[in-house]
């Protein structure tokens, strides 16, 4: 392959391939815990790998929505963590998948779509084998994608700061019990997916 036919993005275009991945991967992480009939879903190719894409448009717009709504202030570097709470009636949380993120915001090179995407392709790989790790949930369990962020944005400096509400689930008062799933780490992005789980000595502690 000539050198001239390899595409290199700016930094904004690693930020949409993020975005998109992120996408593809909270999909997955609602196929793998079963929340919704298996054919709520179909197979799709991203990455070279087989995914699930949602087939019902209302989840399909939640996912794309929530996601393309965070990639502004990741660029800016103000998220330090994406999470997909499962939790119950309750609003106590049963399980976090948990994506830490920092994005280089003085990396001024070019990186090639196919290394970033190969990284990127074995966190997918890995999340369809993550099953054993997670938990059986109760059958009235919800979920909901939640951002960590460094800083709150503020409506003067975005307009898209009063789209973003606290959530009203229940969080840990004990630290969580953390199993790595998949890291990666690179000059323009460093990038960890790990799951939580509530400490045993954790008030309400569900099993």
């Amino acid at each position: 392959m000539d050198s001239r036919d390899i595409k290199v993005p700016p930094q904004g275009e690693i930020i949409q391939i993020l975005g998109d991945f992120l996408e593809v991967a909270i999909t997955s992480i609602v196929f793998l815990k079963g929340i919704y009939p298996s054919g709520a879903f179909e197979r799709r190719r991203y990455m070279n790998a087989v995914v699930q894409k949602a087939r019902n448009p209302e989840l399909q717009d939640y996912i794309h929505s929530t996601v393309s709504g965070l990639l502004p202030f990741i660029q800016k570097g103000l998220v330090e963590r994406v999470a997909v709470i499962f939790f119950n009636s309750d609003n106590v949380q049963l399980e976090r998948f948990v994506f830490k993120l920092t994005v280089n915001q003085s990396y001024e090179s070019k990186v090639e779509n196919s290394d970033l995407e190969f990284a990127l392709r074995a966190f997918l790989i890995k999340l369809s084998v993550s099953e054993p790790l997670t938990k059986v949930l109760p059958p009235d369990c919800k979920w909901e994608i939640t951002a960590y962020f460094q800083t709150l944005p503020s409506s003067s400096t975005s307009k898209n700061a009063e789209s973003w509400i606290p959530t009203d689930t229940k969080q840990w008062q004990q630290p969580p019990v953390i199993t790595p799933i998949k890291s990666m780490t690179s000059r323009p992005l460093n990038l960890q997916l790990y799951l939580e789980h509530p400490s045993l000595s954790e008030p309400n502690h569900y099993e």
